[in-house]
């Protein structure tokens, strides 16, 4: 998972892009960049770590011009130790155009071939996003005669984008003299949402990211989400150009985002995440009530902090009291987004710590967001038994991770996955849990979409279900030889 944003204004760009990526520092940690335009020029700087610890002030200062970019990785494809990875990428013909990118790649492998072979050009890193800007760059070329550049000549090259590529992308590129351009893929799977702010002079700013808690947190209004399918060209002086640039587009977001990985504060496709994760509570509980030993719960507790709203919905609709058990220590960063199981499980310990006060003697419902690898529930499991803990539940609040997830979130091995190939009472004896109890994929699904336009959800690492239609077995089982986490 990445985060990605992209801004037009008036005035100096820098601090605007910097601001948001603090805000989508939780899209990742293991490197960040931002790029600024100049007119002609681009100004880049790419660093290794969190926003706060790459950018010193006379970066800051070097960063200049009115249009800007800027992203937050944690590695799902490439190398998350190689700082030649940090995003953005930038070619040089035509015109000069700089680009991130949310998501994954699925075709890589053609798209490499094609590039060599058909393209004449050349790639210097594993990266897809490297892949991603050289096919819109090779396309771009295509469409230009002279130093002119039209919006329609931008969207077909877009539109030979979408027929070439396969997976999940949201990307936002910077194409020098001429503006910025946004575009998704036909199956919207990852977010990017558009937001606006008017000017006295009645110019208009623009800003495309990630989440919408962009918008809000730096004073623009929401304007709306990029479509699946759709390009969006805002030029260097504000004039805002889109088109649906692929046939038979159909939005399908990503479950994942509204389970763990999106701030509760945003709205993605129209769907409040906090809202949906309160639902997601309300969901479990009635699956708790069916499976959990009457009585044998006296408290509900979540892990911080994305399991809140759900576990709070499963104590108020199960009658038994919610208590903060568990208390997180806010600068160490995700265990998800850490790469090495070795990191993952020695982080937990020094994210988290049970207060003995609340577990001692207690029957305890533990709720947390999702169980992927394991590691962190056992973890968490033998944390509530040393503090005290009678009996140990733990409930998720999404259903059983058991297939690869390869649309942008680091789960690319089906062996790394606790819920592969084990019945759920292993799954339980495993983390050492008295029950463990998950959501059904249903409810999962009826609970993130009630009362949105949304009609389904991308849920392949839940089913194996993979929507775009295109990943076979012997794909998965390349990169799981190629892909480690």
């Amino acid at each position: 998972m990445c985060g990605i944003v992209g801004i037009v204004s008036s005035e100096p760009v820098n601090q605007l892009v910097y601001d948001s990526l603090l805000l989508l520092q939780h899209r990742g940690q293991d490197s960040t960049g931002i790029a600024t335009a100049d007119r002609d020029t681009f100004h880049v700087i790419k660093a290794k770590g969190q926003v706060r610890e790459a950018f010193r002030t006379r970066d800051m200062r070097s960063l200049l011009g009115t249009m800007g970019l800027g992203h937050v990785r944690y590695a799902t494809h490439g190398n998350a130790a190689s700082e030649q990875e940090a995003q953005p990428f930038y070619v040089n013909a035509p015109y000069g155009i700089i680009l991130v990118h949310n998501g994954n790649l699925t075709n890589t492998r053609e798209l490499t071939q094609e590039l060599f072979h058909i393209d004449r050009r050349h790639l210097n890193t594993d990266s897809d996003t490297e892949l991603l800007l050289n096919i819109l760059a090779h396309e771009l070329q295509a469409q230009v005669s002279g130093l002119d550049l039209d919006p329609e000549q931008v969207f077909t090259a877009v539109s030979r984008v979408h027929e070439r590529v396969e997976g999940s992308y949201a990307a936002i590129s910077m194409i020098a003299g001429h503006g910025l351009l946004a575009f998704r893929d036909p199956f919207g799977i990852r977010p990017l949402t558009i937001g606006k702010r008017v000017l006295e002079s009645g110019r208009d700013e623009w800003v495309v990211a990630s989440e919408s808690l962009v918008m809000e947190s730096l004073g623009y209004e929401v304007v709306r989400d990029v479509a699946p399918g759709e390009a969006v060209f805002i030029s260097m002086s504000g004039e805002m150009f889109s088109k649906q640039c692929a046939p038979d587009a159909r939005l399908i977001p990503c479950a994942f985002e509204f389970v763990y990985l999106a701030r509760p504060d945003s709205v993605l496709s129209g769907i409040s995440v906090y809202e949906a994760r309160l639902r997601l509570g309300n969901r479990l509980a009635d699956t708790v009530a069916q499976w959990a030993p009457s009585g044998d719960i006296d408290v509900v507790m979540p892990i911080p902090d994305s399991s809140r709203p759900a576990a709070m919905q499963v104590a108020q609709k199960l009658g038994i009291e919610y208590r903060e058990g568990f208390y997180k220590n806010r600068y160490v960063g995700r265990t998800f987004i850490m790469p090495g199981q070795a990191v993952r499980k020695k982080s937990v310990r020094q994210k988290l710590n049970a207060m003995s006060t609340e577990f001692k003697g207690k029957n305890v419902l533990i709720v947390d967001d999702s169980i992927v690898r394991g590691t962190t529930s056992k973890e968490i499991v033998d944390m509530a038994r040393q503090a005290g803990a009678n009996k140990v539940t733990f409930a998720s609040a999404a259903p059983p991770v058991r297939f690869p997830h390869v649309y942008g979130i680091n789960m690319p091995s089906r062996d790394e996955l606790v819920a592969h190939n084990r019945k759920i009472p292993e799954i339980a004896a495993y983390m050492g849990a008295d029950h463990l109890i998950y959501q059904e994929v249903a409810d999962m699904q009826a609970a993130i979409i009630e009362g949105s336009s949304v009609e389904s959800l991308e849920m392949s690492c839940f089913t194996g279900d993979y929507v775009t239609g295109t990943v076979t077995p012997e794909y998965l089982a390349w990169v799981e030889r190629t892909q480690n986490s």
